[in-house]
């Protein structure tokens, strides 16, 4: 659609976030700014469990401290912003900023996916392949595979981002979602953005579909492994180490699923299923995995006991 006399680019952009009644303007702001502090918080936690404890430095301990960094991140790109409009009232985001924030958003995104897609096939290694998982799943492999799910993230963000802001806009500068992502941009923009909606579609199916097809193929291998497992005890210990990735990527992957792929629209609800994997997920994860890892629950024992004798002796 054209715009008539509009320079190529726009020197603003106007967040508008969600709807929500004034009176729980309060609670929502604590809501979010809690949800922000906690999940900085709680994957910080990860990081320095795993990195000060000798028994967590394993490869699905290794992956897990990236998933960590995403989720920090990703929560840094989007909710601060949302809390300022929430303050202010006013959305405004520069033309860089948008570009910035929605780059960043999607290769983090898109790393996430790759990520969960690593951690699926290192618990297929570790429990259908038990005598070569060390020899096959090293430190060099390990390394490979995180840097792997970055730069794939980062080359499918580059893509988007070029495709998307490569565009004239000028029809209104209203962004109707809680941030700078591609669909709700494009109908910004003043020009037929069909094929962009179509490469963009296409790209974000094929990272989706990919990735949940090789993730449910590993837990296919995984389950049939544990069913032949053949002491109840020995099942559930094997069945402990995956719980917690599935039950992330359900949650992750879901909302992800709603709002990219299905037909375009104008839906209120989409901002909030937004929230999940922009806010909500990076709380989730830390708390997932501290409290149904045994591993980890110990590591974290032995930490806060380590520094309650330390203050002791101290005292």
């Amino acid at each position: 659609m054209e715009c008539g006399n509009v320079t190529s680019v726009l020197e603003h952009f106007e967040l508008m976030g969600f709807t929500y009644p004034k009176e729980l303007k309060i609670l929502l702001l604590t809501f979010f700014f809690l949800m922000y502090i906690l999940s900085l918080f709680g994957n910080g936690l990860i990081l320095l469990v795993v990195a000060l404890e000798p028994s967590l430095h394993k490869p699905m301990y290794w992956f897990l401290c990236h998933l960590s960094i995403i989720d920090m991140m990703i929560c840094s790109v989007v909710v601060p912003k949302m809390i300022s409009w929430m303050l202010k009232g006013n959305g405004d985001i520069s033309f860089t900023e948008c570009a910035t924030q929605l780059f960043f958003f999607h290769t983090l995104g898109c790393s996430e996916c790759l990520l969960y897609t690593v951690m699926a096939f290192d618990r297929f290694l570790a429990i259908c392949k038990p005598l070569h998982y060390s020899t096959i799943m090293n430190h060099h492999l390990g390394t490979c595979l995180s840097v792997g799910a970055w730069f794939g993230g980062c080359l499918h963000s580059v893509v988007e981002t070029y495709l998307t802001f490569r565009l004239p806009y000028g029809r209104g500068s209203q962004v109707n979602y809680i941030f700078c992502d591609i669909p709700a941009v494009l109908k910004l923009a003043c020009t037929d953005t069909s094929i962009n909606e179509m490469v963009i579609s296409v790209d974000v199916e094929v990272v989706a579909v990919t990735c949940s097809l090789l993730i449910l193929t590993s837990y296919v291998y995984i389950i049939s492994a544990i069913l032949r497992i053949p002491t109840a005890t020995g099942r559930q210990r094997a069945f402990s180490t995956c719980t917690a990735h599935i039950t992330l990527v359900v949650i992750y992957y879901v909302p992800v699923v709603y709002n990219y792929l299905r037909p375009p629209s104008q839906d209120s609800l989409d901002g909030i299923v937004a929230v999940f994997y922009t806010a909500l997920t990076p709380l989730l994860n830390p708390l997932i995995y501290t409290l149904r890892n045994n591993e980890m629950k110990v590591a974290l024992t032995k930490l806060t006991g380590a520094k309650r004798v330390t203050q002791t002796i101290t005292h």
